[in-house]
This record gives structure tokens, sequence and C-alpha cells, in this order.
């Protein structure tokens, strides 16, 4: 018990810190470091994050993974062979520098004034999809207690929020638990990345009855293999919901 309560106030304290100096320090761009009042200066943003740079993308209409632009089918191969529980998947750009440093301060660093500008770019690429069908509620991928305190703050929570805002969806940021600590799926081997995440979330019993039926749009920052949110889609779906959109920020491109 002491062990965990001293994690929270390191977090805690980690998280202060880190939010006093992004606060009492100059303003600077996030990704060329030059002085500006915005978190992004216009050029940085005209350059990696201008229109059609990544959003417009063809891609998979189901992991969002990219597709040559010379195939016409909507699906993946790898859809096609084995469908995830998740429905649509929707992403802002590709998980690569040098505009993976937005994810890495907001994650790391706790350069939490990213986020609003995260979802931003999110609800862009969600405006620019031909047949976007609205989720009911938003759900962020939960953390564990334990990351939770050591981070100080839930990343995913905090793009939902302005995100939640922009959409007029309802935020349900305590619709799923995170009942087993997992490790990083950065750390983990690809071939145990499902295994990580076996029974690893579960339906709040409070919020069970939002399910049957809805449309439930998960919100995270990255998708990478997609274990993740596809073991939350297979939460929800459980708990029967009738569709899961993942909405994520960043699509990191299969090697």
């Amino acid at each position: 018990m002491r062990t965990a309560t001293r994690q929270r106030l390191d977090g805690a304290w980690r998280a202060l810190r880190l939010w006093l100096g992004a606060t009492l320090l100059p303003a600077q761009c996030a990704l060329c470091g030059i002085g500006c009042p915005q978190v992004l200066c216009s050029p940085c943003r005209a350059q990696y994050l201008g229109q059609g740079r990544g959003q417009l993308r063809h891609r998979c209409r189901q992991c969002a993974n990219p597709l040559a632009d010379i195939e016409v089918a909507q699906l993946c191969g790898r859809c096609l062979r084995q469908r995830p529980a998740y429905d649509a998947t929707v992403t802002a750009f590709d998980y690569a520098a040098p505009v993976d440093q937005l994810l890495l301060q907001l994650k790391f660093g706790a350069r939490l004034a990213l986020a609003p500008l995260l979802a931003e770019l999110l609800h862009v690429a969600i405006q620019q999809q031909t047949e976007w069908e609205a989720p009911q509620l938003l759900c962020p991928v939960p953390l564990g207690p334990a990351r939770l305190a050591e981070r100080g703050f839930n990343q995913a929570l905090e793009i939902a929020r302005p995100l939640a805002r922009l959409l007029d969806v309802p935020l349900q940021p305590r619709l799923a638990l995170r009942v087993r600590e997992t490790r990083a799926q950065s750390g983990v081997a690809p071939q145990e990345r499902q295994a990580n995440l076996a029974h690893a979330f579960a339906i709040a019993p409070d919020h069970a009855a939002l399910l049957p039926g809805c449309h439930v749009g998960i919100v995270d920052d990255v998708m990478s293999s997609g274990h993740t949110v596809n073991a939350l889609a297979a939460a929800c779906k459980r708990a029967g919901a009738a569709r899961v959109s993942i909405l994520v920020v960043a699509r990191t491109p299969p090697h």
C-alpha cells in the first residue's frame, strides 16, 4: 500500500514539475523550437501537417494502414484475412518523424497544451471521411492505476476531452477499466503483443447499460499493432456495442 501511495505521489510531483516548466518557460514551437505564442508555429504546421499530408492518404477503412495508390479495395489484406473487433479507424497522420515528436512531448514530457492541437488535427481528418458515421459516445483507452500514478495523466483522455467538444459527442472517461496491468506494448515483442493485452479491459458495471446497440468511438494517441484498441473494442462488443470506431491521432506504418 505504501509503495502504491508513493508511486502516485511521485507521479503527481513529476507531472506538476513538467507542467510548471512548460508554463513558466517562454512558449516555443514543439517541432522547430522557434519562439511563438502557439505550441506549433505556422510554418511547421503548413509544412508537416498541411492538408493532404497523411490525412487524405489512401487507407484501409477498417485499420487505417496505408494502401497503395493503385489499390481500389477498401480493406487491406490483413483485415480481409482476420477481421478485427473494431469496424473502422480514422487517423490524422502517420507516426513518423518529425510529427511523432508532438505525441512524444505530450506523453512523456507532459506538454498537455499539445492535446487540443492533436484533437483538432484528428477532427479535421474525421471531417474528411466520406462515409463518416458519428459515434454516440467517446471512450479513451484507459491506463492502469500504476502507470496513471507514474505519469500523472492519461494522454488518451487529454485528447478525447477537446475531441468530444469538437464532435459534440458525449465523453465517457470511466466507461472502460484496465483491470490487468500490462507491459507497455512498445516494449513487447510483436508476437507477444496480443497475449499481453488478453483480458486487460472490462466495461465498468455502472456504465454497462450504455453499450447495447451503441456506436462507441475509442480514442487513443498512437495505434501500432492495433492489439490495444482491438482488445478494448472486443470488450465493448461483448457488452453489446453494435459498432466500434477507432479515432487515433497517429498510425504507425507497417514495416
